[in-house]
């Protein structure tokens, strides 16, 4: 993995950080590095959750360097579109809980990949946009599809059709995000969000958060079934046995996360 994309390990959340200064833009580089990443945190048991976060005071990240797109090949354009598309839809897929810590400004894939993540937790002085239609593109990594469903076709349309920037506040009252805090903050609100995802078995996180996105393509009905599956199937897990028996107990469950 390349220096754009750094990882450390906290316990059991790994806070990554998009580190390509100064305004943290997206490279092929970095969108496969995130993309390999999130397959080798799947593999981990250690891991229960990440934290998303770009280095520096003013930026999250502003998406996409549109120099990458200035001469106008479709077969570059087809290429970062494909991994952009890989590397967010991976984060979307992550085992655990993804939480995007929002320390300024999310544009384009910047905004993007904080959609893809599960939550969102916003400094006071971030601004938000999709502002792609500006320059006669559009949001190709999920932003029609994330945003709408998070936020309602009316705000959607405002922010990408009209381009029209949120400020924290407005993305917390829209629903865009789930929390604003004081600047300079989120990185240590994500991580302590991410503290009580310990407390919660990684195996019933996991079946419940593929159970609460199956309903983006599918509707609540048809979701009951596969929902009392999965109930039945964690008795299967460790995690199971010993989440019950800790209660039983009145003692704090050790998590296995099988």
């Amino acid at each position: 993995m390349s220096s754009l994309i750094n990882a450390e390990q906290i316990g059991h959340c790994v806070l990554v950080t998009i580190n390509n200064p100064p305004a943290n833009t997206w490279t092929e580089q970095s969108l496969t590095d995130l993309r390999d990443l999130i397959g080798q945190l799947n593999e981990d048991k250690s891991v229960y959750s990440l934290v998303i976060t770009g280095v520096g005071e003013k930026f999250f990240s502003a998406g996409a360097d549109l120099k990458v797109f200035a001469d106008g090949d479709k077969q570059v354009a087809r290429n970062m579109a494909d991994i952009f598309g890989a590397a967010f839809e991976a984060l979307s897929d992550f085992n655990g809980v993804s939480i995007a810590a929002i320390n300024g400004y999310a544009m384009g894939g910047g905004l993007e990949v904080a959609l893809a993540c599960d939550i969102r937790i916003a400094e006071e002085q971030a601004l938000m946009a999709l502002p792609e239609a500006k320059v006669g593109l559009l949001p190709c990594a999920g932003g029609t599809q994330n945003l709408s469903w998070l936020v309602g076709e009316g705000w959607a349309k405002r922010m990408i059709l009209c381009g029209e920037r949120v400020d924290a506040n407005k993305a917390l009252s829209i629903g865009l995000v789930e929390e604003v805090v004081a600047t300079g903050s989120a990185k240590d609100a994500a991580l302590g969000l991410a503290q009580k995802v310990n407390e919660q078995s990684p195996s019933a996180v996991s079946a419940c958060k593929s159970l609460i996105q199956m309903g983006r393509s599918q509707d609540i009905r048809s979701a009951l079934s596969p929902e009392r599956d999965a109930f039945v199937a964690l008795f299967d897990t460790q995690d199971q046995k010993e989440g019950v028996a800790a209660f039983l107990e009145k003692r704090r469950p050790q998590w296995v996360n099988r």
